[in-house]
C-alpha cells in the first residue's frame, strides 16, 4: 500500500548499532547531532546580534543542557563577495564583532568563540554550485579555501547545500569531504542534497548526515510527506551516518510576528517520530517566542534519550529496533484526520518479542509507567497525535537485541545499491492492524 494511504500507521524505533553502514568512522556524530538552526526564524536577514541572543537564549532555556550543543548560521550570513584573494567573509554590515577594517576576516571568528564560550559549537552553512540558495557565494572550486577559513575561524560544523548546480552531484560534495579533512580540524559534515540520488547509498562514505527529503514546512502533509519519504532507510544509518528528515518545525517560526502552525498534538507527534528515526534533531523555531509548553516537548528528556542512544538504529517500515537494553521505543501515530481518536494496538510479533514476554510500558512524554503487559498492548492515540511508549522486558533475554527492524521487509526498487565508485577519504510505508 502506497504510503500515502497509509491510515493508523505503528511507529516504533530504537538505536542498535547496524553494522551494515559504512561509515566514516572519524568519532564525530556518533549520536545524531542536537542544536539550533537560524533558518526557519529568521531566514536570511541574520546578524550578529541575533546569533549571540540565540546563544545566550539556548543556554538560558535550558536547551544546552537538553543536549542541543550546535548553533548553526544557515544562509545569509556571507558578503556578497569574496575578498580580494578570494575567501568568504561575513557580511560587512551585519557581522563586524566591532573589528577594524584590517581584521575583518576574524569577524566569524569572534562569534564563533562567543558561541564556544557558551559551552556551544558554531555550524556554518555554505553550497556546492557557484552561489548559495539565496545567491551568496557558493563553495564550488573553492573548496579548499573555504574549509580552511571555516577551521581558522573554529567552525565545528557544516550544512552543504545543493542550490544553482545540476552537474556532478557525488564529486561536489566528496571534493568538500576531503577539503574539510584536510584542514586536519574535526568537523559535522550534513549535506543538504535533498534526497536526489538515493544519497542514503552513498552518504555514510561522504558525510555525517544527508537530508532523505526537499524541504519539509510547518505543516501536517508536509511532516506526513518526510515522514513516508523516508521509510525503509533505517539501514543505511548508524552511528556517525544519519538520516535527516529536516529542521524540526516545532515552535513559532518567523520574525519578528513569529507564530505556531502546528498544534500541540502535532508538535509531539513531529518530535516525537523525528526523535525515533535517528534524524538530526535542530530546533528552528524563534527562541524569543517559544511557549512553555512547546519547551517542554523539545525538552523531553526521554524522547531525546531514544533519539541519542548509543547503539544507534532508526525505525524502519514497521518502526521498530532494540535499544541498548533489549527493549524498544514505541510511537503510535493517529494520522487520521476524520475521527478524534482510535484504538491502536502493538503486537509483540511486530517488535520482535516472544508472544509471552512481560514488559513494562512507560509514557515517554508523560515519564512515567504505566503498567505491565504480555503479548500486546492497545492505547488511544488522538487525531495528529501519538502515544510515545519505552518496552523493557520484565527479565530480560540476550535475543532481545538480535531483532532488526528490516529482517524479512524486502528493499524498495529505489533504494537498491548502485555501482557508482565513491573515492575513500583522503583520496583526489507498512500498514499495521490498528483497534481491538
Amino acid at each position: 500500500m502506497a504510503p500515502g494511504f497509509l491510515g493508523c500507521l505503528l511507529l516504533l524505533a530504537a538505536a542498535c548499532r547496524c553494522p551494515a553502514v559504512a561509515a566514516l568512522r572519524d568519532g564525530q556524530a556518533t549520536t545524531p547531532p542536537m542544536g539550533f538552526n537560524t533558518w526557519n526564524a529568521f531566514g536570511a536577514r541574520i546578524n550578529e546580534d541575533l546569533i549571540r541572543d540565540a546563544a545566550d537564549r539556548i543556554v538560558e532555556l535550558g536547551l544546552r543542557d537538553a543536549g542541543y550543543t550546535f548553533l548553526v548560521l544557515d544562509d545569509g550570513w556571507s558578503d556578497v563577495e569574496r575578498t580580494g584573494d578570494g575567501r568568504l567573509q561575513g557580511d560587512r554590515e551585519r557581522f563586524s564583532s566591532g573589528a577594524p577594517l584590517l581584521l575583518l576576516l576574524l569577524r566569524i571568528k569572534a562569534l564563533a568563540d562567543y558561541v564556544r564560550g557558551k559551552g556551544l559549537r558554531l555550524g556554518i552553512y555554505s553550497d556546492s554550485g557557484h552561489f548559495t540558495c539565496q545567491g551568496f557565494p557558493g563553495s564550488r572550486d573553492h573548496e579548499r579555501e573555504d574549509a580552511q577559513s571555516f577551521a581558522d575561524w573554529g567552525v565545528d560544523y557544516l550544512k552543504y547545500d545543493n542550490c544553482f548546480v545540476h552537474d556532478d552531484l557525488l564529486g561536489r560534495f566528496v571534493a568538500m569531504r576531503d577539503a574539510l579533512n584536510a584542514t586536519g580540524r574535526p568537523f559535522v559534515y550534513s549535506l543538504s542534497e535533498w534526497g536526489i540520488g538515493d544519497p542514503w547509498v552513498w552518504g555514510p562514505q561522504v558525510a555525517h548526515a544527508w537530508r532523505t527529503t526537499f524541504d519539509s514546512h510547518p505543516s501536517w502533509p508536509s511532516i506526513m510527506l518526510n515522514l513516508d519519504e523516508s521509510v525503509a532507510l533505517a539501514r543505511y544509518a548508524g552511528p556517525g551516518a544519519w538520516n535527516d528528515l529536516d529542521l524540526l518545525e516545532v515552535g513559532p517560526t518567523g520574525s519578528p510576528n513569529a507564530r505556531s502552525y502546528l498544534s500541540h498534538q502535532e508538535e509531539q507527534a513531529h518530535f516525537a517520530l523525528w526523535a525515533l528515526l535517528k534524524s538530526p534533531l535542530f530546533v528552528a523555531a524563534n527562541l524569543r517566542q517559544l511557549s512553555p509548553v512547546t519547551l517542554a516537548i523539545l525538552k523531553t528528556h526521554e524522547v531525546i534519550a531514544v533519539n541519542q542512544d548509543e547503539l544507534g538504529v532508526p525505525g524502519d517500515l514497521v518502526y521498530a529496533a532494540p535499544l541498548a537494553d533489549g527493549g524498544r521505543a514505541v510511537v503510535l501515530l493517529n494520522r487520521h484526520s476524520q475521527y478524534q481518536a482510535s484504538n491502536l494496538t502493538l503486537r509483540w510479533q511486530l517488535v520482535g518479542y516472544p508472544p509471552d514476554t512481560r514488559v513494562v510500558a512507560r509514557d515517554l512524554f508523560q515519564e512515567r509507567d504505566i503498567g505491565q503487559y504480555a503479548g500486546s498492548l492497545t492505547a488511544e492515540v488522538h487525531v495528529h497525535g501519538v502515544v510515545a511508549l519505552r518496552l523493557t522486558p520484565v527479565a530480560p533475554d540476550p535475543s532481545h537485541s538480535q531483532w532488526r527492524p528490516w529482517h524479512g521487509v524486502p528493499m524498495f526498487e529505489r533504494h537498491q545499491e548502485d555501482e557508482e565508485w565513491i573515492p575513500p577519504l583522503g583520496s583526489e510505508g507498512r500498514e499495521v492492524q490498528a483497534g481491538s
